[in-house]
This record gives C-alpha cells, sequence and structure tokens, in this order.
C-alpha cells in the first residue's frame, strides 16, 4: 500500500522502494492485481463511511452511536465490534467530555422528597419530567450564558427550554410556563434538583396549580437527576464540536440550533434509531404508545452486585 501511495501521489520510483522495502517487484504486481476478498473490499467501504461520518458530525460519533447510525442511514448490518476495529484501526474516536462540578448551598424554602427514585423510564409521553439550569462560558468575556430545559423521560425530548444571561427565579418560572403553554394537560412527576429556584413557594405553587408532584434529588447525589446531567454533557460535549463560537450571539445560536438538531435529527438507537421528536409525535398520536425499556447496563450491574446487599 506505501509503494501504491508513494508511486501514483508521490512519483517516486517502483523499483527503488521495492529494493528498499525488501520487496520483489513480481510480489508487488501480484499484490497491486490480486482480488480483493469480499470482507476486505466490505472493510473498505466500511472504513470510507466512518471516515466521512466522522467527518459530517464533527467527531460526536463513539462506536456505538456510528454503528447505529451508519447501520440506520444505510440498511446495513455490521457489528458494533467490527465498528469499534475499525476506528480504532483509523485512530477515530469520539469528543471526551470535560466535567467540572459545583456545589452551591442554599437555603431552601420549600423541599420535596426524592419520589422518583432514579426511576427513570417512562411509558408514555408527560409521565415524568426533569430540569435543571447549566452554564455556558462566553469565549473572551467574563459573561455567562445561562441554559434552562424540561426534558420528559418518555423520549428524552426537550419540552421547553430558556437560555438567558441571568440565573434567577425569572429563568426558571418562564421555562415552567411554555411546558406548560404546549402541553397544558400535562400532569407529570416533577423533578429537579434543590437549587434555589426550585425550592421557592412561588415555584411550588406553580407545581400545585398545574396538578403536578414535585420531586427532588437529594444533596450530594446528581446521580438522581441522572438524565438532565447526561442532557447537559451530551450538548456541550457535540455543541462545541459542530458549532464555531467566538461570541455571544454565535453561543445562543449554537444553543438553539443543537437543540433543533437534538430533537430532529439526533436519532438515538434506544429509540429504534428514531429522534425524540419522531417518537414524541408517534406516542401522542397512538392508543397505547411503544414502550422503549432503558438497556440495562452490564458495569452498574456489576457493580450493585458486588457492593449492595
Amino acid at each position: 500500500m506505501a509503494i501504491k501511495y508513494f508511486y501514483e501521489d508521490k512519483g517516486w520510483n517502483i523499483n527503488w522502494m521495492c529494493k528498499h522495502l525488501s520487496v520483489s517487484r513480481a510480489a508487488y504486481y501480484k499484490w497491486l492485481h490480486r482480488e480483493i476478498p469480499i470482507q476486505e473490499q466490505e472493510n473498505i467501504e466500511l472504513a470510507n463511511l466512518i471516515k466521512e461520518y466522522d467527518e459530517r458530525f464533527n467527531h460526536i460519533l463513539g462506536y456505538r452511536r456510528m454503528t447505529a447510525w451508519i447501520n440506520h442511514f444505510n440498511h446495513t448490518n455490521y457489528s458494533k465490534k467490527r465498528v469499534h476495529r475499525i476506528m480504532k484501526k483509523l485512530n477515530i474516536h469520539s469528543v471526551i467530555r470535560k466535567k467540572k462540578k459545583k456545589y452551591l448551598s442554599s437555603t431552601p424554602q420549600a423541599v420535596a422528597e426524592n419520589i422518583l427514585q432514579r426511576d427513570f423510564y417512562a411509558i408514555a409521553p408527560n409521565q415524568k419530567w426533569a430540569t435543571d439550569v447549566t452554564e455556558f462560558k462566553i469565549p473572551g468575556e467574563k459573561k455567562k450564558l445561562y441554559l434552562s430545559a424540561i426534558i420528559d423521560l418518555y423520549d428524552r425530548y426537550p419540552v421547553s427550554y430558556i437560555i438567558s444571561s441571568r440565573n434567577d427565579n425569572r429563568l426558571v418560572f418562564k421555562t415552567f410556563d411554555k411546558a406548560i403553554i404546549a402541553n397544558p394537560d400535562a400532569k407529570p412527576i416533577f423533578h429537579s434538583d434543590r437549587g434555589f429556584q426550585y425550592t421557592s413557594k412561588v415555584f411550588r405553587r406553580k407545581l400545585d396549580n398545574q396538578g403536578m408532584q414535585q420531586s427532588m434529588s437529594r444533596v450530594g447525589h446528581c446521580i438522581d437527576n441522572g438524565p438532565t446531567e447526561g442532557f447537559w454533557g451530551i450538548i456541550k460535549s457535540e455543541m462545541y464540536a459542530l458549532y464555531e463560537i467566538i461570541d455571544e450571539a454565535s453561543l445562543r445560536f449554537a444553543i438553539k440550533d443543537y437543540l433543533r438538531f437534538y430533537a430532529e435529527e439526533r436519532v438515538q438507537e434506544r429509540y429504534n434509531c428514531k429522534t425524540p421528536l419522531e417518537v414524541r409525535m408517534e406516542a401522542l398520536s397512538a392508543v397505547n404508545p411503544t414502550e422503549y425499556p432503558i438497556p440495562e447496563n452490564k458495569r452498574i450491574n456489576k457493580y450493585k452486585e458486588k457492593w449492595c446487599a
């Protein structure tokens, strides 16, 4: 392959390369005109698809989603191990997510029990909603933008979101009001952490008026709101890869356009390679919505077997 490349692209002499690489000219030409096995040809085609998808989506696909997306869009049936093996050969991997965790203490006015109890499975839309606020640093400035969002645990669809330069009660209240306007009859379990906005009496009154049951994570247990934390991680790792962000305007555009991409274009393996919006529309128009069980995590199960009574 090296001889072929340097001959075609650089014009190097074949005799000279064969001599220095201890390869006979006959062996080289035999390899050059050989009949490529079907499996090797498939691997070459798969490698080209992997490189194409990696470039198109700015390196956000790990081998699991790479497999799902290639199979979905090309009607193929490649295995994860095969895709993983070729990605390692090509030195292709997904972007690495950097995590920073900060916990700020506050004096709560109204605290609720953790009713959800990490049961993130829902069998229909508007049964369980989860919410949180995250921050984004504006490049080149000492300012931040805050994103408040509510996601439905059935389809992981962002029911509503608001972007603001201030992290205050108004941000969370507007997010909630926007979700109710879009879903006026919804009465889900509403789960959040114990941020000052969610523990305020005014917000509790909003939930009571809508007939919603409030649930809150325990102090210092961010995994109690795992789906929302995962949602933030996906946005922050993939958004910065997909968009060029240089100032506040470009950051606002990136957040809005990525959330559109997430809801309308980002297919998910759990939902049979459908987007959150497709899953939601199908469920809302069905008498008995399709159930999408959460896949078991083998590593967590092993941990529980070892450490949990």
